[in-house]
């Protein structure tokens, strides 16, 4: 799951052009990448964690980790495919509780078996995300200032419709999946992110709409004048983000065994940080135009290892997303300062 990135840049004339760039071995490639910065982060913390509390690599330890990572890097997927376009969406917590009530809802008052229930879901997570889309689109305004308002409206709509109760009469089966145990140390949701990711990054270097997307990121007006109907790309961005949120939200339905409306925070916004974190520790251009599934998969793992091993050390939750917080500033900082280098040493 490399990167994947859409170049629009016109040819130079060669006379008039600079001095061409030194090209990057794929090792150099490699050790310059935030994937590479990545793993080794995750290495260290695992090695100081591990030295201070032996309890962090114990079975339940890796188990819940696994469980809560997979979470998180599902948020951090439904972020990453609308930052590919240059937007965001600050409604991914409010769409994934949206669905993920619905889909509780299926299961239990309208009483159908958990798969049909699950798509649902989905549907309606892929509808709330092409509404957000089309606005965008028609409004021409910024993708924050409308997810922002959408976030508030969707939230308050699944308050009223569903008088804050939760669904608690979930499918056994489904319950059963998100506590199960593989080797006694491996969750399931931990394998259907992993897919996930592999089926995101087949989709963007692959296929030609997300290759189509990409190019919509890296220059619309570019896209728009090669055929590529930029405004469709963008719709198609915000609903299949919102269809990522609502697997995050069935994820913790599943491990709950209930669909609780504050299962995400206020209006969602507990999901806000891990959205950022994964996708911008990943290399993922807020700019667009770049994509990386395996920096946003190995920057949602670390912000989840980083929270267990706080955690175990008895930091408090405050304090916790302190450091996240921080961590957040530093990547953006430490990403800033890589491509200066790369760009004054003229390497690619």
């Amino acid at each position: 799951m490399a990167d994947i990135e859409q170049n629009s840049a016109p040819v130079r004339n060669p006379v008039t052009a600079h001095p061409p760039v030194r090209q990057m071995t794929a090792v150099q490639r490699f050790f310059l990448s935030n994937e590479f910065g990545l793993i080794v982060l995750i290495v260290l913390f695992t090695i100081i964690f591990a030295s201070i509390s032996p309890m962090f690599l114990s079975n339940f330890s890796l188990y819940a980790m696994g469980r809560t990572a997979a979470v998180n890097i599902m948020i951090g997927f439904s972020m990453m495919v609308v930052i590919v376009t240059g937007g965001l969406n600050l409604g991914v917590g409010a769409i994934g509780v949206c669905g993920a009530m619905f889909g509780g809802w299926l299961m239990q008052a309208a009483g159908l078996h958990w798969l049909p229930a699950c798509f649902g879901a989905l549907i309606v997570g892929a509808l709330l995300g092409a509404t957000n889309g089309v606005m965008i689109v028609k409004s021409g305004l910024h993708s924050f200032i409308i997810t922002l308002a959408t976030m508030s409206v969707m939230f308050g709509a699944m308050i009223f419709l569903t008088q804050a109760e939760s669904f608690r009469e979930i499918s056994p089966a489904f319950s059963t999946l998100g506590r199960m145990k593989i080797l006694a140390v491996l969750s399931p949701m931990l394998l259907t992110a992993i897919v996930i990711g592999v089926l995101l990054w087949l989709a963007f270097k692959f296929t030609t709409v997300g290759r189509e997307i990409l190019a919509a990121g890296a220059n619309a007006r570019a896209a728009e004048l090669s055929g590529i109907r930029v405004g469709r790309m963008i719709t198609y961005a915000h609903a299949l983000s919102g269809v990522l949120a609502v697997v995050a939200g069935l994820m913790l339905v599943s491990r709950t065994g209930a669909a609780i409306p504050s299962m995400a925070g206020q209006l969602g916004q507990d999901w806000l940080l891990p959205a950022f974190l994964g996708p911008v520790l990943g290399g993922n251009l807020l700019t667009g135009g770049r994509i990386s599934v395996l920096g946003t998969f190995l920057g949602a793992f670390l912000v989840t290892m980083l929270t267990t091993g706080l955690l175990l050390m008895q930091v408090g939750a405050f304090w916790v997303q302190t450091y996240l917080g921080l961590l957040l500033l530093i990547a953006v900082l430490l990403d800033l300062a890589r491509r200066s280098y790369l760009a004054r040493n003229k390497l690619v």
